[in-house]
């Protein structure tokens, strides 16, 4: 026995296939996107460490650090 389905049901039924087909690789960007945001945030992060006054007082924080637990 077969079951009428109307056209505005089956055009429901396709477009529910069609958006679950088109949201598949939406994870995979998610993650590039993300991916790439994290490396951008690490290369200025590294740009700021690697300036002199910042590295100075990194560097003296730990010496002061080391000095205090030897």
């Amino acid at each position: 026995m077969k079951i009428y389905r109307g056209p505005w049901q089956t055009l429901m039924g396709r477009r529910e296939q069609l958006v679950g087909r088109a949201q598949a690789g939406m994870t995979t960007a998610e993650y590039a996107v993300g991916t790439l945001a994290a490396c951008a945030f690490a290369a200025v992060l590294m740009a700021v460490v690697r300036s002199g006054s910042i590295k100075d007082a990194l560097t003296g924080l730990i010496t002061s650090a080391l000095s205090i637990a030897a």
